[in-house]
């Protein structure tokens, strides 16, 4: 059986990032500004998540999907490494407008790979941040395509105002940036295959522009019109997400996919999950989270992850509020 398990996160520091996983995720930094992308679960060729601590301290998490694959992913099993990649991302600055391919494009690259389709879940967002998905509602292909060549992709762009809370879902094949002042926590598939179609007229740390994929990007568009958040109409208390049972902890779905399934979990108490012969993994986004039985590690606070194997069961957690920071977290399982 394996065990509960902590992994070290991985920092990727880009010229759009800042210093939010510090103050908004309680994270100790090295001096910088640059603090894109924190990868809290990856096993993708050289990326790999470490285990930080128990008797499998040491050992990546694709060294652990080789020799634990039933242990690990239950009736996921068998699979190459692990399919999901987890991360928060700091948008300081615009990211480049996007497109992902799709599994059956990413599996005809010289280097194949999944496809990747994620979804985003808005940790926090300075008031007028905005999230581009999807296309303006007619646009084709080839208006696309002239407003990139006169570098005016924000005119063809869906655009709405990041709200705390929002989820949105983005299958491979659509169009998408995260724009300044946003936070978000992504889940997708364990994919790095990216195709740049704008980049803000920018240049890279080297003073020149960063290179733009505009044909294969185009090429992997398969998805046209606007994508909307899902959204509560307002910043609901923890009562508003208990639902009809009134029991004293609540999960709000925002993503069933064939990939993933994503969950925003606001706890009183105790919330539990597992024991149905698939993963699990938790992020905490507020107030103090710890196993009710012995896991090998203390209490989980803010910004602190864990992955719940199949095999180690179903394992509740105790959950400490206060008004400063209820206890919220995000929760994603295989389906």
């Amino acid at each position: 059986m394996l065990p509960p398990l902590i992994f070290t996160p991985l920092y990727r520091r880009y010229l759009w990032g800042g210093r939010r996983f510090a103050t908004s995720l309680g994270r100790r930094l090295p001096d910088g500004e640059d603090f894109a992308e924190s990868w809290e679960l990856v096993d993708h060729g050289d990326d790999q998540s470490v285990v930080s601590a128990g008797p499998h301290a040491g050992m990546t998490l694709g060294a652990l999907a080789q020799a634990h694959g039933a242990d690990l992913l239950g009736r996921q099993a068998p699979q190459p490494g692990f399919p999901l990649l987890f991360k928060f991302l700091d948008a300081n600055r615009d990211l480049s407008v996007q497109v992902h391919p799709d599994d059956a494009r990413a599996a005809r690259l010289a280097r194949p790979d999944r496809g990747k389709t994620e979804a985003w879940y808005v940790v926090d967002a300075e008031p007028g941040a905005k999230i581009y998905a999807g296309l303006a509602p007619g646009v084709d292909l080839p208006i696309l395509a002239e407003a990139l060549r006169r570098g005016r992709c924000d005119e063809v762009l869906h655009a709405f105002e990041a709200r705390r809370g929002d989820c949105v879902f983005i299958p491979a094949g659509t169009v998408h940036a995260i724009g300044a002042g946003v936070l978000v926590a992504e889940i997708q598939q364990a994919s790095d295959v990216t195709y740049r179609l704008h980049d803000w007229g920018r240049v890279g740390a080297d003073g020149r522009p960063r290179a733009l994929h505009i044909e294969a990007g185009l090429e992997a568009i398969t998805r046209f019109g606007p994508v909307e958040p899902v959204r509560q109409p307002a910043p609901a208390p923890l009562a508003a997400l208990r639902g009809d049972s009134g029991s004293p902890h609540g999960t709000r779905r925002l993503v069933t996919s064939e990939y993933f399934v994503f969950d925003e979990v606001a706890a009183d108490g105790t919330w539990s999950c597992g024991g149905d012969d698939t993963c699990h993994f938790l992020a905490i986004l507020g107030g103090r989270w710890s196993c009710e039985s012995e896991c090998g590690f203390g209490p989980l606070d803010r910004g602190r992850c864990v992955l719940l194997p199949a095999s180690a069961g179903r394992r509740t957690f105790l959950t400490q509020s206060d008004d400063a920071s209820p206890a919220r977290a995000l929760h994603v399982a295989l389906p």
